[in-house]
């Protein structure tokens, strides 16, 4: 049996609760099963390649999000070989270049388009993302969590820890990073102003970042549900070096996330008009800020789901009050859905990944039940989820493989069923 049919035979509980509703465990088999069965490469031994969709290049990100849910099956030799193989792929691309964001399989040059400076033929995109270098620790914390296995600390893993925490630092101190990016015949959003430097930042403690898990180029320099992703996964990055008895990495470790933690709380705070006190999206340590979420995570909303804060946080709560409005720039709204989207797509469309991470991070049963029944109409009759679709005719998507998405509302599915909420759920379908 291979890690494919591992997982299906897994589903069977979750399909028969899902039964009542025409379709629907239909649905979720075929979006939680759609990762290993269309983007999944194993070259070797120990060397897991996952495309991200109807792109053929693999992202640090994505290829973290799409294989998160199948980590509660890591106890099958067979999805645990594909997630430590993926590890040990995740390592050899940082260890290539930990400004890029996307890597192809081989060194063979496919890039998106001819950018400056020129990279490694290994590179698919090089847009230098907090994200990209936080995702691979969380998927090794949840992968130890489960497993206890300590397998994939491999001296090149180390390396890659090392390397994190050095490029970390640096973007800590704008001036004296080497990184730059420019492309020629783009949206604004594609590249970085001021001759590839990016808009002017003051030190805050925080960490720069040229894009946005959209990919998009930030306004303001630090983005804070990055940063805040960054402190959290510093943690786990600590407790990995601690078992290589590797005490200089966990202190520096430890010592940069307190320095995000306590920039985030200087300059990341604002008030916002009938709600009170909440996070900004993005910050410049210039007094500037940027009130909003992008349906992209790490965001404000995914918070909790990135384990940042608990659900229930007060200033969670306020922010996720912001955010889930028309108050948000990304917000969108229509006949069939509502929910926030991306500067990266059309305005007023929604992400089926921002309702499912709006499921994943809300106590509400009937909340979960109203987010599932948009997510049901408007899959366009393809029985899969998209990269985003008008509220109004979501025939209208983009996208029609995007493993990323589909991964996203099995993780929201089977979360319901693990804590026991499914059934309730179910009844108010």
């Amino acid at each position: 049996m291979d890690a494919l049919q591992a997982v299906k035979g897994r589903l069977g509980s979750v399909k028969e609760a899902l039964g009542k509703v025409p379709g629907l465990a239909e649905m979720f088999e075929r979006c939680f099963c759609n990762t290993l069965e269309t983007t999944v490469q194993t070259l070797k031994p120990g060397d897991t390649f996952v495309i991200t969709g109807d792109i053929e290049a693999m992202w640090l990100r994505d290829s973290t999000a799409q294989v998160l849910h199948y980590v509660r099956f890591c106890d099958d030799p067979q999805i645990a070989a594909v997630i430590e193989g993926l590890l040990a792929r995740q390592a050899k691309c940082i260890l290539i270049d930990p400004y890029a964001n996307a890597f192809n399989k081989e060194d063979n040059g496919r890039a998106w388009s001819k950018d400056r400076p020129a990279t490694s033929g290994w590179v698919w995109e090089r847009k230098y993302e907090i994200d990209s270098l936080c995702y691979p620790l969380q998927l090794a914390w949840k992968y130890y969590q489960k497993t206890g296995s300590t397998a994939f600390l491999t001296e090149e893993f180390h390396q890659a820890m090392k390397t994190i925490v050095q490029v970390f630092t640096i973007e800590q101190h704008r001036e004296t990073s080497p990184y730059w990016f420019e492309r020629d015949d783009c949206p604004p959003s594609d590249t970085l102003t001021h001759g590839g430097r990016g808009e002017p930042v003051g030190y805050t403690g925080m960490i720069w970042s040229g894009f946005r898990p959209s990919d998009d180029a930030c306004v303001y320099g630090y983005l804070v549900p990055a940063n805040l992703f960054a402190a959290k996964v510093m943690e786990y990055l600590a407790a990995f070096a601690e078992k290589l008895n590797d005490r200089t990495l966990a202190e520096a470790a430890r010592k940069l996330a307190a320095e995000v933690k306590a920039g985030v709380a200087k300059y990341a705070l604002t008030q916002a008009e009938g709600v009170g006190e909440i996070y900004a999206y993005e910050v410049d340590g210039l007094g500037h800020q940027l009130l909003m979420d992008d349906a992209n995570v790490p965001s404000l909303l995914a918070l909790p789901y990135l384990d940042v804060c608990a659900k229930d946080d007060p200033l969670y709560l306020r922010t996720r009050a912001f955010v889930l409005s028309p108050a948000n720039s990304c917000w969108g709204e229509g006949k069939y859905a509502r929910g926030i989207g991306s500067k990266h797509t059309a305005p007023g469309y929604v992400w089926p990944i921002a309702l499912c991470v709006q499921s994943i991070t809300s106590r509400d049963n009937a909340e979960a039940a109203e987010l599932l029944k948009m997510l049901l109409a408007t899959d366009a009759g393809t029985g899969l989820m998209h990269e985003s679709f008008d509220p109004d005719a979501p025939e209208k998507f983009t996208r029609d493989w995007f493993a990323w998405a589909n991964s996203m509302f099995g993780e929201m599915i089977y979360r319901l069923y693990d804590e026991g909420r499914l059934e309730d759920v179910m009844k108010r379908m």
